[in-house]
């Protein structure tokens, strides 16, 4: 039978990966962007959240905190690698959402699960990457490879998992086959290449629409999909050791800390009640990806939960920037 034996889950935000120097130009993305989602759940200009903002996020953006802070999220990524190597597992569950990067306006499922045997991941051609903001290219490398890279998949694990999710009245859309032009996502590429994923581990994703309404399920549909997902598994005949690995998140792009620690104690807590209730209107935009860690927590919560770290990332006096997020289950 095949077990699940550890749980990991990281944000996956370019802050981490892009080096402090290039803060400024997240920053700067923020500046120019008409709906940020302020912590009343509403959608403001970078103006309107300045001038509520506590004047005391100012404090967070000397360049020595931003370094301390870029710092420990290092740390903390490392500590996740560390536990998924001591783990060994044998495949890995990852729980992602797609930014139109598998699906676009052909179709964007709620849940999806590919069951073909390889997932390609690839840059953007040179004219589009030529568009993108250098402080999200300067983070690529923690998400795409130079070249185009092959990611194996659990495939005969992903199929069993699609036909017991079905058992279990999901309605979840099975892909078999990667469209042409289309990548694998950034979420699904970052445990690879900055939690150290041996490219020699299958992985069986899991695709979770939280960005792109209507059709975005609740956090109580979220961890129902995790439970459904571990009953799944048991029941799988083989013998494997199974990870289980969110990726995104916390708040973003304005950092939220009550609704981050809410997140946070929920899962250390193994309360499903707190979990389930986060609300739908706090869950949009970045904080969508907050749906991953529910999934997953629902998967492990035979486990216990441990925070390794969280970073309330301010990036400007509006109090933009990312909740940067680590936690462990073991």
């Amino acid at each position: 039978m095949a077990d699940i034996v550890i749980g990991v889950a990281s944000s996956h935000t370019p802050q981490l990966s892009s080096g402090v120097d290039m803060w400024l130009d997240h920053a700067e993305r923020d500046r120019r962007n008409p709906r940020l989602l302020g912590r009343d759940a509403a959608y403001h200009t970078y103006d309107e959240l300045l001038e509520a903002a506590d004047p005391a996020i100012g404090e967070q953006l000397a360049p020595e905190i931003w370094e301390q802070k870029y710092q420990r999220g290092q740390e903390a990524i490392e500590a996740l690698t560390v536990s998924l190597a001591k783990a060994s597992p044998d495949i890995a569950i990852v729980i992602g959402d797609d930014q139109r990067e598998m699906f676009t306006d052909d179709g964007i499922p709620a849940f999806a699960c590919f069951t073909g045997p390889e997932l390609v991941d690839m840059l953007p051609d040179e004219a589009v990457l030529q568009r993108i903001p250098k402080g999200i290219r300067a983070a690529y490398w923690a998400v795409h490879a130079d070249e185009p890279a092959t990611h194996l998949v659990a495939q005969e694990l992903s199929a069993h998992v699609a036909e017991q999710l079905a058992w279990d009245d999901f309605d979840l859309t099975v892909v078999r086959q990667q469209a042409a032009g289309r990548t694998l996502g950034h979420a699904f590429t970052f445990p690879r290449y900055r939690l150290g994923l041996p490219h020699s581990t299958p992985i069986v994703p899991v695709f979770v629409n939280t960005y792109y309404p209507p059709n975005v399920p609740s956090a109580t549909r979220c961890y129902q999909l995790g439970r459904a997902l571990r009953r799944a598994v048991e029941s799988w005949p083989d013998d494997a050791r199974v990870a289980v690995i969110a990726s995104g998140g916390l708040s973003h792009f304005v950092v939220d800390e009550d609704l981050d620690h809410r997140v946070l104690d929920g899962l250390t807590s193994r309360d499903a009640s707190v979990l389930g209730s986060l609300p739908r209107d706090q869950l949009r935009s970045g904080n969508s990806e907050i749906l991953n860690w529910v999934a997953a927590a629902g998967a492990l919560e035979h486990l216990a939960a441990t925070v390794l770290d969280y970073i309330p990332g301010y990036r400007t006096p509006a109090g933009t920037g990312a909740g940067m997020a680590f936690a462990r289950w073991e």
